[in-house]
């Protein structure tokens, strides 16, 4: 009788200490939670920049701009597209990855940026995967092989019976060393045996006006940046990336089909925010992105470009560029792929 006198009230005083110090820590964490609650309410109250790490005229500055002009008429806050070309498109996702985490500073992601690059520079200054916080995947685009009209092939097969009978006489473009273009086609190269040279430029823009002029054979791009340019004749698409054609060109066959069983090298598109950017402020912004890519109007304008809406959660854009990065670190490792 007498230890239990002794024990109970020390129990009681442990359970008014357990009490008080909940108590306490719940008070001060109250107002930081209250504070992280009234920033992601008043989100967006300021310009938002969004970062596009190539030069205009690309894919991932026609998705950037849709999203960004969208984005700007259902908030009433101006969204800045901000240019920021230079090593596959590794200098404008760095400038993002160091940025305040408070969704003012966005990437327009890419599959070079975000999945490519790291298998190709060694002393990459971010980590895609940590440096990050996926927001919102926006599309999939599917690379097309394209040709300049003197090129004396009409598809495929003649392509790589033309490569083959002169090797190393085919020159092609890409946005730059590491960019998705560049290892989409060092990926055409492996599976055709095919010597084509590399002619690296800041952007798809400059690339493509360089093979309209015919100072460039050949490019693999994504069918937005280059679809006007095949309509009006000025280049000659030979195939697409994709495993199946593509609803907006649907005379356009697939790689696959032209002898390649199995070949797919699709670009894909998403945004991601600085690391450290509250969860509340990143479920925000993708339910916003992805209530503008159902809409029929975003559908139907990218549809129309070659390209595949693709609203989803943060988790499976986070899961794709995972995926993605292993995909391709044992392409550009079977290939000897290193930038010059």
């Amino acid at each position: 009788m007498k230890e239990t006198t002794r024990t109970e009230p020390r129990r009681a005083d442990r359970r008014r200490f357990n009490t008080s110090l909940l108590a306490a820590a719940a008070a001060g964490a109250l107002p930081g939670w209250a504070q992280a609650q009234d920033a992601t309410t008043a989100y967006p109250n300021r310009l938002i920049r969004l970062v596009v790490p190539f030069s205009p005229g690309g894919s991932t500055d026609i998705l950037g701009r849709t999203i960004g002009q969208k984005l700007t008429q259902a908030w009433g806050q101006t969204v800045v597209i901000d240019n920021v070309p230079g090593a596959g498109g590794s200098i404008g996702a760095d400038k993002v990855a160091k940025a305040p985490a408070d969704g003012y500073t966005l990437l327009m992601g890419h599959i070079g940026t975000l999945a490519v690059t790291p298998s190709l520079y060694p002393s990459l200054p971010y980590d895609p995967v940590k440096a990050f916080a996926a927001v919102a995947w926006v599309a999939r685009v599917p690379n097309v092989i394209v040709v300049h009209p003197s090129v004396p092939a009409k598809n495929v097969k003649e392509l790589v019976a033309y490569a083959k009978a002169n090797p190393g006489k085919i020159n092609y473009g890409s946005a730059g060393n590491g960019s998705a273009a560049h290892i989409a086609t060092e990926y055409f190269k492996l599976q055709t045996g095919t010597q084509l040279q590399h002619v690296p430029y800041k952007g798809t823009g400059p690339a493509v006006n360089d093979l309209i002029a015919g100072q460039i054979q050949m490019m693999f791009t994504g069918v937005p940046a280059v679809i006007a340019q095949v309509k009006s004749g000025q280049l000659r698409a030979l195939a697409v990336s994709s495993p199946k054609r593509v609803k907006a060109v649907p005379d356009w066959p697939t790689v696959a089909e032209m002898g390649y069983p199995g070949f797919e090298a699709d670009q894909w598109y998403g945004v991601v925010a600085p690391a450290a950017t509250p969860p509340a402020l990143i479920a925000k912004l993708n339910r916003q992105i992805n209530d503008l890519l159902n809409t029929p109007e975003i559908a139907s304008r990218l549809a129309s470009e070659g390209a595949e809406a693709t609203p989803n959660p943060p988790a499976v854009f986070a899961r794709l560029i995972e995926t993605e990065i292993a995909r391709w670190r044992t392409v550009i490792k079977a290939g000897g792929v290193k930038v010059e």
